[in-house]
């Protein structure tokens, strides 16, 4: 594809849609022949042109965000090709690019914010050069005609501190200064002060409703997509809308005949249907996943930087009964489910998966991570903890991660008061814990550790993440410094930490760890096995994030949506689209590759499962008993020996692209 040679100030040339149907209906063959839009900006001198590229050379985000992550350095926010289109769940946000944290190339995703970013008229954002000083991209398309682009300084750290504090103070005035010139929706992208003093910042924006901001939080966290946008292009914020029209597909009908051919059910049905978990699920009489997680998580309790793994199946269900059930899922129930405070991320979705309660967003691994692993039991501890967490601007899975473990090492004598300039240690028992007093002392210390490494205090120096920073402590007090954190390592310093669930796949080499990218059942299967499962999950998942889709609606749209781009853009395109999902996954392992555990913890988690699934649940699968045995007798090779096996699996199934 040959691109533009020369970059154009002030204005991008586009091509005037020609004739729609209805306003922005098309019928299933008007997409044919049609391209991906890119706009590629240089914020450091405000210049920006459009390249264009055939569906079939590319087809989202993912991929695209991949060659021009490669070719330019960039970072990139984009979205899929169902964009605006009747399908529910097509708007989500995608942003890629080599992560700050994880160092590799990385995806991550944000809800809802897609639809109004198709108003722009373009497909895919690009942001290369660094600004003069911190400032926010100001991107508006009015009446379809051109594009209008401003990078504007604004006075971060005073507007950070004003107000709401962090990402909302900075979301607030970037509303306030800028929404008259918008005369439709628009969406504001920000970062926290998290993104200047770490490498695991992620990215917030909220749902606008007349011209005010709403409080359902939609977050990019993952992968430490703000901590790149401040630190390598110094752009702490993004405002965009516009009033663009283009061709997408809305004939109902035709979606209808779709779906009923295929599952017997239209469209609204079949997707109710499979979004029952996140909007309410009558086996549990809860919904959302904090609410089926923590109602079906029972023995497979993780609490106390994962202290849990070592306790007694009865502790782990008294403890999930007594805290859990009975105190801080009975609090989520009765605030949230009964009262039915369910919105959307922005777009119209049956789902309704944002739980709320008034200004605080419920999701699981949040509320788990800065829950029961830092020894928080109680909604309004968890509340305060989250809520700093987020208005700070970091990556809350991860940040979470990091606090229980500092609070672990504060537990046993391992850091001070004084190492991280806190005035507290941590309530580190589950015996005599008081669920209401002794999890807000827990969470006022996660405050206070929080603070301490934004502002660097103490001991605390994360601008080349914790891991970096833990490795170098641990060489000078000791292995089990290091042996505490449960993380992933990428290279030298990439490091992320895994998904919520106690299950081998979380700690996979996956190319890109932290999402959905691997197999988190509780199924025991050979490792190489493991891998191979887990390289099909990726091919899946890769349906969803290049296509711009929610994954709470993959029950029907991983099976279907390669069929519909079919009907939509030719069958020709069909083909290549499933086979581009083969080359993307090979082309991402090709560039990233895992590093096998350092940390004993990891290890931990592992053998710990491998006896709970024969001792507990009575599997007797001679595989399993064969690795529980390799582990009582060479722990450290049973352990190497697995992760590359696992490997092994991945590559293998990887080669095969």
């Amino acid at each position: 594809m040959e691109e533009n040679k020369e970059l154009n100030e002030g204005k991008v040339e586009e091509t005037k849609q020609e004739n729609p149907t209805k306003e922005n209906e098309v019928d299933v063959t008007s997409l044919v022949g049609s391209n991906i839009k890119a706009l590629l900006v240089d914020v450091g001198t405000s210049m920006y042109r459009t390249i264009r590229y055939p569906v079939g050379q590319f087809f989202g985000p993912v991929d695209l965000g991949l060659h021009h992550s490669t070719k330019y350095n960039s970072m990139n926010i984009g979205t899929g090709l169902l964009s605006g289109s009747i399908f529910p769940g097509s708007n989500r946000l995608i942003f890629t690019g080599f992560s700050p944290c994880w160092t590799g190339f990385y995806i991550s995703s944000m809800g809802g914010a897609g639809l109004v970013f198709d108003n722009l008229g373009i497909d895919l954002l690009s942001i290369t050069g660094r600004a003069a000083s911190p400032s926010v991209l100001i991107l508006n398309r009015i009446h379809g005609e051109e594009i209008q682009l401003r990078v504007e300084p604004l006075e971060i750290h005073d507007i950070w501190r004003s107000g709401r504090q962090g990402v909302y103070s900075l979301m607030d005035y970037v509303n306030e200064k800028y929404r008259d010139e918008y005369s439709d929706a628009y969406r504001i992208i920000a970062t926290g002060p998290a993104a200047e003093t770490t490498d695991f910042a992620g990215v917030v924006s909220v749902p606008v409703r007349k011209g005010e901001l709403t409080y359902v939080d939609t977050w990019a966290g993952r992968g430490g997509f703000g901590s790149k946008m401040f630190q390598e292009f110094n752009i702490v914020a993004i405002i965009y809308g516009g009033t663009f029209i283009d061709k997408d597909f809305r004939d109902r009908s035709v979606a209808d005949k779709w779906f009923q051919d295929r599952y017997n059910k239209k469209l609204a049905a079949k997707d109710l249907e499979a979004t029952t978990k996140y909007r309410f699920d009558p086996k549990f009489e809860t919904g959302g996943t904090f609410g089926v997680n923590f109602a079906t998580m029972n023995g497979n309790l993780m609490a106390f930087n994962y202290d849990s793994f070592f306790w007694s199946e009865e502790d782990r269900k008294k403890v999930h009964k007594d805290f859990i059930l009975d105190h801080y899922l009975k609090q989520f129930n009765e605030e949230t489910i009964k009262q039915k405070q369910n919105w959307t991320c922005g777009e119209p979705c049956v789902a309704v998966c944002k739980k709320m309660n008034v200004e605080y967003k419920k999701d699981y691994e949040p509320y788990q991570t800065m829950g029961p692993q830092c020894g928080i039991f109680d909604q309004r501890a968890a509340e305060l903890l989250n809520h700093h967490a987020d208005m700070l601007g970091f990556d809350a899975i991860s940040v979470g991660g990091v606090l229980s473990w500092l609070m672990e090492l504060l537990a046993r004598g391992l850091l001070t008061k004084e190492d991280l300039q806190v005035t507290r240690y941590p309530i580190w028992h589950r015996e005599r814990f008081d669920v209401v007093e002794d999890s807000m002392h827990n969470a006022r210390l996660g405050v206070e550790i929080l603070d301490t490494i934004v502002q660097k205090r103490g001991i605390i120096d994360f601008q080349l993440g914790p891991r970096r920073w833990g490795r170098k402590l641990a060489r000078e007090r000791g292995r089990e410094i290091l042996d505490s954190f449960l993380y992933l390592a990428f290279g030298r310093r990439g490091w992320i930490v895994p998904n919520q669930y106690w299950v081998p796949g979380v700690l996979s080499p996956m190319p890109i760890v932290g999402k959905y990218y691997m197999y988190y059942g509780t199924d025991f299967m050979h490792p190489r096995v493991l891998g191979h499962t887990n390289t099909t999950r990726f091919q899946k998942e890769l349906i969803m994030d290049n296509l711009g889709l929610c994954r709470f609606h993959r029950n029907w749209a991983e099976d279907f949506m390669p069929d519909i781009i079919g009907q939509l853009y030719g069958e020709e395109i069909k083909d290549k689209f499933t086979e581009s999902l083969k080359s993307i996954a090979y082309n991402i392992n090709s560039r990233n590759n895992s590093t096998l555990w350092e940390s004993w913890r990891n290890v931990e988690l592992l053998e710990t499962y491998l006896k709970r699934k024969h001792e507990e649940e009575g599997n007797n699968d001679p595989d399993l008993v064969g690795w529980i045995d390799y582990f009582k007798r060479d722990r450290r090779t049973a352990a190497i020996d697995y992760w590359y096996e696992v490997h092994k699996g991945i590559c293998e199934s990887m080669n095969e692209f």
